[in-house]
């Protein structure tokens, strides 16, 4: 999703009335996961997550974790296996988590999204102190996900 579109709270509601979100885990070899710090101006800033965004409608959530991941963090990504779905308990949102292997690109942050890119390993994302909740649940889900 983009800065903008956030920072104007217009969110791109479903059919089924949710707001419908991507995550991407990417793996480096030593087993580290890429994380981000959010924006502070964005709902959720200064926050530690995993790169993704809102799904557009009319969009696949495959291809808006691939759009997200080139916005967010500038790399190309090849989505390997969605591994999780999250319902929000006390608001419309409705979130896929994805594996993904990086294929392509620099890590470039795009800066009205992301203060900072974070390389963690699945204990330390899990713990961070400016971490999401949700964070704990999607990385227990990517245990043995990765090739």
């Amino acid at each position: 999703m983009t800065a903008d579109r956030e920072q104007h709270n217009t969110r791109p509601i479903q059919p089924d009335g949710r707001l419908h979100g991507v995550i991407v885990a990417v793996r480096r070899e030593d087993g580290r996961l890429l994380m981000i710090r959010r924006a502070r101006h964005l709902r959720a800033g200064g926050k530690v997550c995993f790169p993704g965004g809102a799904v557009e409608l009319d969009e696949q959530p495959e291809l808006a974790a691939v759009r997200e991941m080139q916005e967010e963090v500038g790399i190309n990504v090849k989505l390997l296996k969605c591994v999780w779905e999250w319902d929000a308990p006390t608001g419309p949102l409705k979130l896929f988590g994805w594996t993904a292997e990086w294929t392509g690109g620099e890590i470039r942050p795009d800066a009205r999204e992301v203060a900072e890119v974070l390389w963690l390993t699945p204990q330390e994302g899990t713990n961070h102190v400016d971490g999401l909740p949700t964070n704990r649940d999607f990385i227990a889900a990517l245990a043995g996900q990765f090739p």
